[in-house]
């Protein structure tokens, strides 16, 4: 039969007098510090069964209502007579934490925000999915019915390393922007001159049939918008070369940049990262992966290696 605790776990009662447990008012310490961490309540109870720590006294068992308990109980910050165990910031950070987590509630950084708003699958252009909230186990994933699931998980460090490198690879070297285009010239083609000339015939009539000049004059403003190719290219290449400019090598994301410079973000099955830019020029990050199995292919934080960015027309 368990016994029902009387006084906190992390105490003892000596002389008549509620004092620490050394044992478990470490192990009080350990499961805020876990939980902090990114483990989850079920997890901590594992390994606080693994260290052989009893909770009631009887046995080494724990489940997550004791970790949730701990978690909970104000008493491990002084409260009540009990002498402190666990400081005001950790406590308030971890009780945060755990509501957000009983709420659903899976706010990510504005960085990530950014990110998400401009990221698409490369191979069905659905919109992808950032997975996972605020855990350590996040990742990137195409959630089309009609594509296929990413073959190896991409994470937060992984894109954004990939979106870092090159914009850094564009600060450093500008030209890579410079787009395979001039401004357009507006060159009237044979048929638009034909169509000209019968406008102008029709209208210099003495007697005008303004429906048949009206229907010819249409024809000729479509003629006319067919042939006409304007790029603004030329002038987005130059606000993002005005841009790149007053930049030097970054450390860490800037979001004001990545939004000014960057339409999209498009990430393939194979850890391969394109960045569209605003003047249609493509510069792809392509990753090394490393499969742990045949069956089981992950991308680990460590084994995917920025390559040479390449300059896509």
């Amino acid at each position: 039969m368990k016994k029902n605790r009387t006084i906190p776990f992390g105490y003892m009662m000596q002389n008549g007098v509620i004092q620490i447990e050394p044992t478990e008012s470490k192990a009080v310490q350990e499961i805020f510090q876990a939980y902090l961490n990114g483990s989850s309540l079920l997890a901590i109870a594992n390994l606080m069964s693994s260290q052989g720590i009893s909770y009631n006294g009887i046995n080494d068992i724990w489940n997550k209502n004791m970790v949730k308990r701990i978690l909970e109980n104000e008493k491990y910050l002084g409260r009540n007579s009990y002498t402190a165990i666990i400081d005001e910031e950790t406590y308030r950070t971890a009780n945060a934490q755990k509501k957000m987590k009983t709420a659903g509630f899976t706010e990510i950084s504005e960085e990530l925000k950014a990110i998400r708003s401009l990221t698409y699958c490369a191979e069905c252009g659905h919109r992808i999915s950032r997975i996972g909230g605020n855990t350590r186990s996040e990742k990137w994933d195409c959630r089309n019915p009609e594509c296929a699931r990413f073959s190896h998980r991409i994470t937060d460090q992984m894109l954004i390393g990939a979106i870092l490198n090159t914009l850094n690879t564009v600060i450093a070297n500008p030209n890579f922007l410079d787009a395979d285009s001039e401004i357009s010239r507006y060159t009237p083609s044979i048929e638009v001159t034909r169509q000209q000339n019968e406008v102008s015939r029709l209208m210099d009539a003495l007697n005008v049939d303004f429906e048949i000049a009206k229907e010819e004059i249409f024809k000729l403003a479509e003629l006319k918008y067919d042939c006409c190719t304007y790029s603004d290219k030329p002038q987005k290449t130059t606000q993002l070369r005005r841009v790149i400019e007053n930049y030097e090598q970054l450390n860490t994301l800037d979001i004001g940049l990545l939004k000014s410079c960057v339409s999209r973000i498009l990430v393939s099955h194979f850890c391969t990262v394109e960045i569209e830019f605003i003047n249609g020029v493509t510069i792809k990050n392509i990753t090394e992966r490393k499969d742990e199995n045949d069956h089981s292919a992950q991308c680990q934080d460590n084994s995917c290696e920025a390559a040479d960015c390449g300059k896509q027309g």
